[in-house]
């Protein structure tokens, strides 16, 4: 009777043991894979509201950020009451690149114009569409903590040009 009883409760042990590993096994993943941003991450200092005013009127500058992969830009400039500049940025990562996809109203039949990124640190985020007419080139580059420049640059009627947006943050 003794024998029976060890035996079966051996048994017993080694059906759960294996009852027990057969449910991990099922559903769960060997490893979870996290996929990361790095190229958006490196242009995370323009989040926020920026902006700046001079005589030919307010410039207002917005990032927020729409996902893991996407940051979203509003830009405008207003004189007295009316807007008389409007574009939408969408900063999106695809794989290893950083593209910068712009739509400006009344331009290119109001589809986005991409500019891929090809410089990117800390302080600098540059990005470039050599087929593009103007500009060829945007750069934004940090000042300080509350302080930025765009600039926009290429060639323009056959001479280069360059056209330099300082801004605040708000």
């Amino acid at each position: 009777m003794k024998k029976i009883t060890v035996t079966l409760a051996v048994i017993s042990l080694a059906a759960c043991n294996q009852r027990k590993e057969s449910s991990l096994q099922i559903g769960e993943p060997e490893e979870i894979v996290t996929k990361t941003y790095d190229e958006l991450e490196k242009a995370d200092w323009l989040l926020g509201e920026w902006g700046n005013t001079s005589a030919e009127g307010n410039l207002t500058e917005t990032w927020k950020q729409e996902n893991d992969s996407t940051f979203v830009g509003e830009s405008f400039i207003t004189a007295a009451i009316d807007t008389v500049f409007h574009e939408n940025v969408v900063l999106q990562q695809k794989n290893d690149s950083l593209f910068y996809n712009v739509t400006v109203k009344g331009q290119n039949n109001d589809k986005p114009v991409a500019f891929y990124m090809t410089t990117a640190n800390d302080e600098q985020v540059v990005f470039e569409n050599p087929k593009h007419d103007f500009p060829n080139k945007i750069t934004y580059s940090l000042i300080s903590s509350d302080s930025l420049v765009a600039e926009i640059s290429g060639m323009k009627d056959g001479k280069e040009s360059k056209e330099m947006f300082a801004m605040k943050k708000k």
